[in-house]
Parts: structure tokens; sequence; C-alpha cells
């Protein structure tokens, strides 16, 4: 048998910005993490985390054992299926089919291991990685006379990511399992690679995070963090700055503005957006319009206020604010829609 970490060829790392320099299960250099703004534990541990991350390579392989250890953390909202375990999918993007899961069964244990047996054919393997955690180890071992090759490109944008920034529902909260993230179906259903920026608690426009996703070369950009700035005053005096922090570095690049997810408390007894609610929504509303007015003609807005039933609302979240599976899938048709829009143009 012969074994890969991720970190040999052809094994190919999506979903992580700048691996192949950093060469790291990371989303935020520590050069960024030390700037004073983010510069606390948990800005640290968040930066750590793997949402929307992907092993990918094809093989001609009977028998894959992968094996995976992680850090070990508790999430009171999401179970260890949801947080800690990676889930694995042969065959091409377009018709995945589940073939296990590397689970450490308890959130006190940190290796998993997973032996997967197919017919030795060449097939793509796409490997998610787990939502809340840092992948310390990621191993794989095949048989010495199997082939194996990198994965096929992805087709969308010519591989360029769509990149989401926002908040722990932009992260994946609270998805039964990584895959059903609104972002990871957005991503799978166009066949494009993505790059998940979300934070728990911790998006709330700041400049510096807008000149790290400056670096990132993207294909459509989704700026979704209306529910992590502490006050409508806070989103008022980020939300456009930030947007045009990005469109100078980016001036043709596609740009959605999202509210947040529409949920039971966003609502009056009468059915109307509650007053907080309403004013986030106009405030991004407002950035959008005016960059409408000034002639970007590459700028969409999406009404999360719109996402789901009214009448039905509770049932689309686990907990009156994080989206369920079918909140996500809901969330996922609404942006999924207005990128085919952009790729129609």
């Amino acid at each position: 048998m012969k074994t890969y970490t991720h970190l040999d060829a052809p094994l190919r790392v999506c979903g992580v910005p700048h691996f192949e320099k950093s060469r790291e299960f990371r989303r935020l250099p520590d050069a960024l993490i030390n700037q004073e703004i983010l510069a606390d534990i948990k800005h640290h541990r968040l930066g750590l985390r793997t949402p929307g991350a992907r092993v990918a390579f094809r093989t001609d392989a009977d028998e894959i054992r992968l094996r995976m250890t992680t850090s070990c953390s508790f999430d009171l909202g999401m179970s260890v299926f949801a947080a800690r375990t990676a889930y694995v999918y042969l065959g091409d993007r377009a018709n995945m089919r589940y073939a296990g899961m590397l689970c450490p069964g308890t959130y006190e244990k940190a290796s998993s291991e997973l032996i997967i047996r197919k017919a030795a054919v060449m097939e793509e393997i796409t490997v998610y990685l787990p939502r809340n955690e840092h992948v310390e180890a990621f191993e794989v071992e095949l048989p010495d006379g199997a082939t194996v090759t990198e994965p096929t490109p992805y087709s969308f944008a010519d591989g360029k990511p769509i990149v989401f920034y926002g908040s722990s529902i932009t992260e994946g909260g609270c998805s039964t399992i990584a895959p059903n993230a609104y972002t990871a179906m957005v991503a799978r259903h166009l066949d494009a690679d993505h790059i998940n920026l979300g934070f728990s608690g911790h998006a709330r426009g700041e400049s510096c995070m807008a000149d790290y996703i400056n670096t990132l070369d993207m294909s459509v950009f989704v700026l979704d963090y209306d529910h992590n700035a502490p006050t409508v005053e806070h989103l008022a005096a980020t939300h456009e700055l930030f947007f045009l922090r990005v469109r100078k570095a980016h001036p043709t690049l596609p740009i959605i503005m999202m509210t947040r997810p529409n949920a039971p408390h966003s609502l009056r007894p009468d059915g109307e957006l509650n007053a907080d609610v309403a004013a986030r929504r106009e405030v991004v509303l407002t950035t959008y319009r005016n960059a409408l007015a000034r002639g970007d003609r590459n700028v969409y807005f999406v009404d999360g206020s719109t996402f789901f039933p009214k009448d039905e609302i509770a049932f689309y979240t686990v907990d009156g604010t994080h989206p369920n599976d079918l909140g996500f899938a809901c969330m996922a048709a609404a942006v999924e829609s207005v990128i085919r829009e952009i790729l129609e143009k």
C-alpha cells in the first residue's frame, strides 16, 4: 500500500485560501489574526476551521483507506456528525454518491478511519472536511498498483472559486452535515470551487478582512455578514465601505449582497419584519442602490426575508436563527438562481 497525505500530489486541497503557499489547513494567516481588530483566541480558532474545504483526487483503486486527525472542540448547536465528521463521495461531481464518513464517534476522540471498497475503475473521490475542527492530519492509503491522478478541474468560471464572507450561517451552522451548508450546495450545483469565510459571531465587516479577500482570485463574491454586525449603526458604518474596498480591487467582479435569512423572531405579529431586521435590510439595500446609481452593473441583491415561507418559518431553523437542511436548501436555491443569472449576461 502507498500512503499520501494532503500535502502530496496528485491529491488536491480545495477551498482553503492560499493553500499552495501556506501548505496548511487554515483560512486565516497569523499575520491577519495578529492585527488588533482580530487578535483574540476565538478568531485564531475560527481561522483554523475548514468549512467548505475538500480533498479531491481520481483513482482506479478498489480499496481506499482514509485517516483523519482533528482537534477536539464542542459545539452546543451541532452534532458530532455536523461538526467533526468528514464525508466521502464517489463519482463525477454532478452525480456523486455517498461512500462513507470519517467520524470520530465521540467529542473526546480525535482520530477516525474509513475503508472504502469500490470497483477498480477510474473515479473522482471528493472528501468534504469537517466544519468546526482544525484538521491536523489527513492520509489516503491506496494499493501500490493503483493509478492516482488530480481531480477533474471545476468547470465553473475556469476553476475560479466563489467566495462567501459572513456569519455562522455562512459557515454552515446548523446543517446536519458539512456538505449541506448553503454555500456547499450552491457550489455543488454549479460545479464550482468555493471558499467559505463564514465566522461564527466574528464577521463584522473589518477592513483588514476586505483586504485579505482582495488577495483571492474570485469568480463571484457573496457579502453576507448582516447577522454579525452588532448593531444597525455598525452595519451602516461598515457595509458600503467594505463593498467599496472590494470593488476598488476588483472593478468587474460580480458581487452579491445578502441580508439575513428570516426567522420567527424576525417578524412582528402582523407578519412584517421587525424594526431592527428591516433597518438592516435597508442598509444593505442602500449599498446596492448606491452602486447602481454609480453605474455598477455587477452588483446583485438577495433578500433574506424571502427565503422561507412566513406561515411555516419555524420549521426552517434549528433554534430560531440558524437554518436546518431545509432552510439551507431554500437559501441555496435563491443564491444559485442569481449566479445563473450572472452566467447568462
